[in-house]
């Protein structure tokens, strides 16, 4: 069941759509975290592979963000919303007044399972509309039932969203959807394409896109995406114009995206106007070993490091935090 579409090319929006930011909001910056269980990124995908035992590590980590007046906003898939151990980790979390919980689907761990666990499954809009109602509608029962609110964000595992998408999470009421993310093409994998999407936030029907950022830098980033692309299908083609310093795709995210293309992308994105810089990491990657990021004491080291370097440049800059209830006000 599932995997038998054509996968889907989210549409450029309309610009009347973008969200208009107050003139008080100034320049803000989201970081969201993809809060799973733990798996090898290696090997194939299993339902069974349900472990939490790097939740353990949130409570440090949200400290060390709540001190630099930092909100999180924790994604949670139904793995970690299920677990006494995991949601006793991240509730104390959210007494911060700013974090909030929020809502990922991973569909070969979520209920119900009706579809085989294979690749073009995993992105939850493969499935069919039914089947992907139900597991939403599962795990947002979970997460209000372990956290004692609605969730109100959204992310679809491995950004699987498609056409039916933001009307399910409508249908939920769910406010914001954060799946999106610009000049990134999983066509290859049956996954969506989002080359035609930009970083703006905009409305889809009740819904505020809020696009997890990704910036072009170098002297052609003004050719972005499809340069990006030609680039490509040329043997090392994007390699050799990264070290040249002519185009480099560059996520705001601590996992494989070295320090100074980040540095490069937020003073870009800044100065070319970007009103909100959405940031994401993986919660396993708190913990040495869970992912290919993080695999040992020296890179979570160079983790904190990371976010050391990019929480001062933004400070330097002025561009502050805005939590969930923050941005959903704003956006009003």
């Amino acid at each position: 069941m599932g995997g038998e579409t054509a996968p889907y090319r989210a549409p450029a929006p309309d610009p009347a759509s973008y969200i208009q930011w107050p003139a008080d909001f100034g320049t803000r910056f989201t970081v969201f975290v993809d809060t799973e269980e733990e798996f090898d990124w290696r090997e194939p995908l299993r339902r069974d592979a349900r472990s939490v035992t790097a939740t353990a590590a949130i409570p440090a980590a949200h400290r060390r963000f709540a001190e630099r007046g930092v909100a999180l906003t924790y994604l949670v898939d139904h793995p970690v919303a299920s677990a006494p151990q995991a949601v006793a980790a991240i509730r104390p979390c959210l007494d911060d007044g700013r974090s909030a919980v929020g809502t990922q689907l991973h569909p070969w761990v979520n209920p119900p399972f009706e579809e085989e666990v294979n690749g073009p499954n995993s992105f939850a809009a493969n499935l069919p509309k039914p089947l992907q109602a139900a597991k939403l509608a599962e795990l947002t029962r979970t997460i209000e039932a372990a956290f004692g609110a609605r969730p109100l964000a959204y992310r679809a595992g491995r950004y699987g969203i498609g056409p039916e998408t933001f009307a399910l999470l409508a249908a939920e009421g769910y406010r914001l959807d954060t799946s999106l993310r610009p000049a990134y093409d999983y066509s290859p994998e049956q996954g969506p394409d989002f080359t035609a999407v930009p970083n703006h936030a905009f409305r889809a029907g009740g819904i505020v896109a809020l696009p997890f950022s990704t910036v072009f830098t170098g002297a052609l980033r003004g050719r972005g995406a499809g340069l990006y692309r030609a680039l490509g299908s040329i043997p090392k083609g994007r390699g050799v114009a990264a070290r040249l310093h002519l185009l480099s795709r560059v996520s705001l995210t601590p996992e494989d995206m070295p320090l100074p293309d980040v540095l490069e992308a937020i003073r870009v994105a800044a100065g070319e106007g970007l009103r909100i810089l959405n940031f994401a990491f993986h919660s396993p990657s708190l913990a040495p070993g869970h992912t290919p990021y993080v695999r040992d004491a020296a890179d979570l080291a160079a983790f904190w490091r990371w976010w050391d370097a990019v929480l001062a440049l933004l400070e330097r800059l002025g561009v502050r935090n805005a939590s969930l209830r923050e941005v959903l006000q704003a956006a009003e």
